[in-house]
């Protein structure tokens, strides 16, 4: 898919994680399954309006907030934008594997 289907799914994802639900839970709560909820998130998916909206009404945001560009200057920063790409190439258990080599790093050069 291309680059928007990308990014919609990227935010939808972090959206997500920030509400440490799992694709499980917001397809539950929204009657998607999961396994389709992964596929919109890795951008594989052109979805409705309708179904982003649902999704959005799901993470109690708006469908505005996933289109909105303040966020958007995540794309503008090469390197985070190409991590968040790699991240949702890999299932949670490597999110997780990431996220504590990450912190442990830069937690490291904090101190």
């Amino acid at each position: 898919m291309g680059t928007l289907a990308a990014l919609i799914g990227a935010k939808i994802r972090l959206h997500r994680l920030a509400r440490n639900m799992t694709l499980d839970q917001l397809g539950e709560t929204i009657g998607m399954a999961g396994t389709y909820l992964a596929q919109i998130e890795r951008g594989e998916k052109n979805v409705k309006l309708s179904t982003i909206e649902k999704v959005a009404t799901g993470l109690h945001m708006t469908v505005y907030d996933l289109f909105d560009e303040k966020e958007g200057s995540l794309q503008e920063k090469k390197w985070v934008w190409a991590s968040v790409l790699l991240l949702l190439q890999h299932d949670e258990v490597k999110h997780r594997q990431a996220y504590r080599i990450l912190k442990a790093l830069l937690i490291e050069d904090e101190a």
